[in-house]
């Protein structure tokens, strides 16, 4: 029993791919996506169909690839925008084209890009205060330290009068 939202019904087999691969890959796609990107999840035959699709033929090593695009919520945010901003080309008695636009509608339809955009902007809101906080202890003073910086007066200034010296240009 399959366990997602893809049915073997819902897509067309290939020369050399069942409907039910197709499912199966849609699916597992989603669950890889709820683990927040399990790397025990993306197993080489999952690597291996998932950069075949969504225009990702420059890839071909499974830990650059996993690398490049889930090692980070900036990668993952990457990877959402990627996957739903492909135009799924090809006849789906081809390529797994009608699979990558069910994908993407279930992406849209879980809310993934927002969520995790939001998480993204609370994390770089995170690293900037924590930054913020960093600065303001070095160059801040304290409001104490402030009072007596302001009663240091000006050094004494030497009242003995100058008188220039010149001395020859050759």
């Amino acid at each position: 029993m399959l366990k997602g939202p893809f049915l073997p019904s819902d897509f067309t087999a290939t020369k050399f791919s069942t409907a039910a691969d197709k499912a199966e890959f849609g699916n597992t796609l989603l669950r890889f996506i709820e683990s927040e990107w399990a790397s025990a999840l993306f197993t080489k035959s999952f690597y291996n169909r998932l950069s075949m699709c969504f225009g990702h033929i420059a890839h071909y090593c499974r830990s650059q690839f996993y690398e490049e695009w889930f090692s980070s919520l900036a990668a993952q945010v990457r990877f959402l925008k990627h996957t739903l901003r492909f135009p799924c080309y090809g006849d789906p008695e081809y390529t797994f084209s009608d699979v990558e636009r069910a994908i993407q509608r279930e992406i849209g339809n879980r809310n993934y890009l927002a969520r995790y955009e939001l998480r993204l902007a609370e994390e770089q809101q995170a690293t900037d205060l924590a930054l913020l906080r960093q600065l303001e202890s070095k160059y801040r003073t304290p409001v104490g330290e402030r009072d007596q910086e302001l009663r240091i007066t000006a050094p004494p200034v030497d009242q003995t009068p100058f008188t220039p010296v010149q001395g020859s240009l050759f």
